[in-house]
């Protein structure tokens, strides 16, 4: 016993580890960091207010009905709809990449056009905001 290793106690831990390490499956508390290390461009909590206060308000009014949120890897969108079964009315675009040249978000109609770019989600979103357009009696 004094120079024999007994390796039978150990071989179920190699062999779940070597399977690991063969298979990429991630180990059950790894999970999260895989997960993260996913990169994507997301809206946060503050640019997700700001667009669903003007997208609420127009759901109001009854021109809109439907959104889609999406998260790719080089930019954020946030599309707008009359009816789901369409093309979206407006695309509301975060793109860091662009942050410093023309602005990071903008606006793009259903025909592809840009109506607004740039650095304040606030003011780009004023060209599909209606209710700040209010008639002076």
């Amino acid at each position: 016993m004094s120079g024999e290793v007994d390796e039978g106690a150990d071989e179920p831990k190699n062999l779940v580890a070597l399977a690991r390490a063969v298979s990429d499956v991630p180990a059950p508390g790894d999970f999260r960091q895989a997960v993260r290390e996913t990169p994507y461009v997301a809206f946060d909590r503050h640019e997700l207010s700001e667009i669903l206060k003007v997208y609420g308000r127009m759901v109001a009014v009854g021109e809109w009905r439907d959104y889609a949120i999406d998260h790719l890897p080089d930019r954020a969108v946030f599309s707008i709809f009359r009816r789901s079964s369409e093309v979206p009315l407006y695309r509301v675009e975060k793109n860091p990449k662009l942050a410093r040249r023309q602005g990071a978000y903008s606006v793009i109609a259903q025909t592809g056009m840009i109506l607004k770019r740039g650095g304040e989600l606030a003011r780009v979103l004023r060209v599909i905001d209606k209710s700040w357009l209010s008639v002076a009696e």
